[in-house]
């Protein structure tokens, strides 16, 4: 057997050769990391629209409760009283001219909707004794979706 020349075994024929052509050590171009950068802010568009919409869904669902609890409270304070109240002050307030009242009804706060509305109560009402409207997230009369009116029925 002839002698071949010596080699190590932890010599690797590639280790030789010089370093990776740049064209296989390319990293992200910069089209790439603008559509990824384009794709990130459409994600987060997406997830921030569905929860800020779910902050509105649920401020209208508590509108619908408070003024359902709301009506109760000026029943019960027409109940003790014989009378309706002359504005919704006075479920907070004892009036000078109420004998009977057994209040506080209600608390200042509760005489203002989820937007910081204040809350439309007339005594008479147009279709009862009394009528309780909150105007919605744009606080004016009418509206639809979140700015649509909710009144006591």
């Amino acid at each position: 057997m002839r002698n071949a020349p010596f080699r190590s075994r932890s010599a690797n024929p590639r280790s030789l050769t010089r370093s990776p052509s740049p064209l296989r050590q390319a990293g992200m171009s910069l089209i790439e990391i603008i559509i990824v950068i384009v794709l990130i802010g459409a994600v987060l568009t997406f997830v921030g629209s569905r929860v800020l919409g779910g902050a509105d869904r649920a401020k209208a669902n508590l509108a619908k409760s408070q003024v359902t609890t709301l009506a109760q409270k000026v029943e019960s304070f027409q109940m003790d009283t014989g009378r309706f109240p002359a504005t919704l002050d006075e479920l907070v307030t004892e009036p000078g001219n109420a004998a009977g009242w057994l209040g506080p009804y209600a608390k200042s706060t509760e005489l203002l909707d989820p937007w910081g509305n204040e809350i439309v109560y007339r005594a008479p009402g147009e279709s009862g004794p009394f009528d309780l409207v909150i105007l919605g997230k744009d606080g004016q009369v009418g509206g639809s979706s979140y700015d649509a009116d909710i009144a006591y029925e």
